[in-house]
């Protein structure tokens, strides 16, 4: 190799401390979300109609007991901050997994069929069935990953693309949501209030028996997901690029579908499709993070922390009390409509 090839040491050395300057940024902003989600979870453990001290919360969360907090804290706040929690990690992991998989913004469970699958098959079980509980769960669990299955299978033919899947997801979605509404049109009064409860997504009269499964799938698929990032990283590239580097690429892509789509069964059995926490938190990781870097851990985190500012605000900054999924709805459907009018404009496809 000839002189003027080698790059000038002044050269590698700007490479290094580029390096090194994202990936201190990238550290610094985890353990900022990471300190922002404990925050907001101590808050939601203290604040309600009554305000528990943090030396009492801290004594209920370590098993002893006082007075009062003892039942409002163990029993009733603690099982729905930890869902809270275990939601928006789950939510936000599988959502970046599709989109960064599918290289699209918009490859996401709630855009692509499969949360809306499990409402339908919920809602079937709630109004036609008279199930309840633990079995309108199950239903949901096997709802969601028979859709994952059909939509795979229906893009599959040459190949997964990922802007065939996502038109075959959102027709999907299209005609579980009609499902849903014909299904609500003949329910009864309790039947109606139940199904529309389970559909808006909401933590209210969480106990540890729903949240127990959502904790076991975390602890399952989670660690599935992050174990392909590097993988995942290599499919932004474009399929071929990434066999070239040595990638599975069929393979990848379906463990990472499989682990992705259980992890949001079991999450919306427990506390139903919560609006656009998956669609949302990757393009936020993305902000903060910055470009370069997995987004799976920061994703995670910024679902967790969106789960639980949106319930703490559903519960006491307005002046009716909202479930979490009415208010991540709000934030979510403005941005749904300004990447699909920015898309547009700039003459590119899903």
């Amino acid at each position: 190799m000839t002189a003027g090839l080698v790059p000038p040491s002044s050269a590698v050395d700007a490479v290094a401390r580029g390096r090194l300057r994202r990936a201190s940024r990238r550290r610094l902003v985890v353990a900022v979300l990471a300190g922002l989600v404990v925050a907001a979870f101590c808050v939601t453990l203290m604040i309600g109609r009554t305000v528990y001290p943090p030396g009492d919360v801290f004594r209920v969360v370590l098993g002893q007991d006082v007075p009062g907090a003892t039942f409002t804290v163990g029993r009733l706040r603690l099982p729905r901050a930890v869902l809270a929690v275990v939601a928006g990690l789950g939510f936000g992991l599988a959502g970046v997994t599709f989109q960064t998989m599918l290289r699209n913004p918009l490859a996401s469970p709630d855009v692509i069929g499969i949360s809306a699958g499990a409402s339908a098959a919920a809602v079937i079980a709630i109004v036609f069935l008279g199930l309840s509980g633990t079995a309108v769960s199950v239903t949901s669990i096997v709802a969601a990953l028979g859709v994952a299955l059909l939509v795979y299978t229906l893009a599959s033919t040459g190949g997964v693309a990922g802007t065939r899947l996502i038109l075959i997801g959102i027709g999907v979605a299209a005609m579980s949501r009609s499902v849903v509404s014909y299904v609500l049109s003949k329910a009864g009064t309790w039947d109606f209030a139940e199904a529309l409860r389970w559909l808006t997504g909401s933590l209210n009269g969480t106990t540890w028996e729903a949240t127990l499964p959502a904790v076991v799938a975390l602890l399952v698929f989670g660690p599935v997901l992050l174990a392909q990032t590097r993988d995942l990283a290599a499919l932004q590239l474009g399929d071929d690029t990434a066999s070239a580097l040595g990638t599975r690429v069929e393979r990848t892509r379906l463990v990472a579908i499989v682990a992705a789509v259980g992890l949001i069964a079991f999450v919306t059995a427990a506390c139903g499709p919560i609006a656009f926490v998956s669609f949302l938190a990757g393009p936020i990781a993305a902000r903060v993070v910055g470009p370069n870097g997995s987004l799976l851990v920061p994703a995670a985190l910024v679902g967790a922390l969106l789960v639980l500012v949106a319930d703490l605000v559903g519960q006491f900054a307005l002046d009716t009390r909202f479930p979490v999924g009415v208010v991540t709805g709000v934030l979510g459907a403005p941005y749904l409509v300004y990447l699909i009018v920015r898309t547009n404009r700039a003459g590119g496809s899903l």
